[in-house]
């Protein structure tokens, strides 16, 4: 009988605490990569939505002094709904850039809130 027990024994198969351990500590790994690779997709994200409304509010102060022969006063006056009529559907917000209008020459800048240009 006892031998028994002892041969049942030996016929186990099993995963061992180090082989456990090991596949923990991997998956932890692989984990923490994935979470850094995907913050910096976020703050990507956030640079390029400023680049766009940039690139929309320069296209609109061009076509607005190619109809005018003048800059607009402020994105304000980009607007369709502005008198004269512009070409900006609606005015660029968000909490994450800002953009800056120049009605001198129509330039238009952007700033990350956290800083940088975008």
């Amino acid at each position: 009988m006892l031998d028994r027990i002892r041969q049942a024994r030996k016929n186990e198969s099993g995963f061992t605490l180090i082989e456990l351990l090991m596949v923990i500590v991997i998956l932890g790994i692989l984990a923490g990569i994935v979470v850094f690779a995907v913050g910096g997709i976020t703050d990507t994200g956030k640079a390029s939505a400023c680049k766009a409304d940039v690139k929309n509010v320069e296209i609109a102060s061009e076509a607005y002094y190619a109809q005018y022969q003048k800059y607009a006063t402020s994105i304000d006056g980009l607007l369709v709904t502005a008198a004269p009529k512009g070409f900006l559907k609606e005015k660029p917000s968000s909490t994450n850039y800002t953009i800056t209008y120049n009605s001198a020459d129509g330039s238009v800048t952007g700033a990350l809130t956290g800083g940088g240009a975008c």
